[in-house]
């Protein structure tokens, strides 16, 4: 794997994740990260996405939490100053508002009735290198078609309906990197998705005495550049953003 096929995660001198995860991410690569609640997902998504506007890369980031000012207030709480990048069109920041009718960056109750449909027309969010969607599984569980197909057993048809769109997508050489919350949404669901990724990574909180820890096991890495750590220990701090702690937790 060339360095050129790679996207550079940057921040070299920040900290050592670029390094831990082989030289970056590798171009037409789908990016799964499993975690539950608390367990890092968004620091993550918002470390690499940041990393990678600073090595020139664009990106979109579709938040199902977060406004544009709890985002930006978010990642300055991490030291990363994303107001320049969002004002050079570097990033652009995305709310899924589901709590007012499940829609993308507004628009009527009508629009709730196929957000993943929405999702995969909203042609502006498709355009940048890597598209970043946290949490990947909102998006599923809010949205009535694919919320009907469950109750009929047939969620892995659905799965495959939007993975062929993925696929479409990363066939132009961009990157898609889904969070997800496996207690949040049916194993069957996840299933296909899991099956796809070409990088496939869970996020852990281990208990260390009367410490909490947290991990990023990596279980799958296509195309990797340099040797990519199989546990990485990291820790989220205020003010300083992701620290690399060590390979290993145990």
């Amino acid at each position: 794997m060339t360095a050129r096929n790679l996207l550079s995660l940057g921040l070299d001198e920040h900290d050592r994740l670029n390094k831990e995860l082989g030289g970056g991410i590798p171009r037409g690569s789908i990016v799964l990260m499993e975690g539950d609640y608390g367990a890092g997902k968004s620091a993550i998504s918002q470390r690499l996405s940041y990393g990678l506007c600073r090595e020139g890369a664009s990106v979109t980031y579709l938040s199902t939490e977060l406004t544009v000012r709890g985002f930006i207030d978010q990642m300055h709480s991490l030291s990363y100053d994303v107001v320049e990048p969002l004002l050079n069109e570097e990033l652009l920041f995305l709310h899924a508002d589901l709590d007012t009718g499940g829609t993308i960056a507004g628009g009527g109750d009508t629009e709730r009735k196929e957000l993943l449909k929405r999702l995969m027309e909203a042609q502006v969010m498709w355009q940048p290198d890597v598209i970043v969607i946290d949490t990947f599984d909102a998006i599923l569980r809010n949205d009535p078609t694919f919320e009907a197909l469950v109750r009929n057993n047939e969620e892995r048809q659905a799965a495959l309906e939007i993975i062929s769109f993925f696929r479409d997508i990363i066939s132009r050489g961009k990157v898609i990197v889904l969070t997800i919350d496996p207690s949040a949404v049916d194993d069957e669901a996840i299933g296909p998705f899991r099956a796809i990724a070409d990088i496939f990574m869970t996020l852990d909180m281990i208990e260390v005495g009367s410490d909490v820890r947290r991990q990023i096991s990596v279980k799958r890495f296509a195309g990797m550049g340099e040797q990519v750590g199989d546990v990485i220990g990291f820790s989220v701090r205020s003010g300083t953003g992701i620290v690399i702690e060590s390979r290993s937790v145990a």
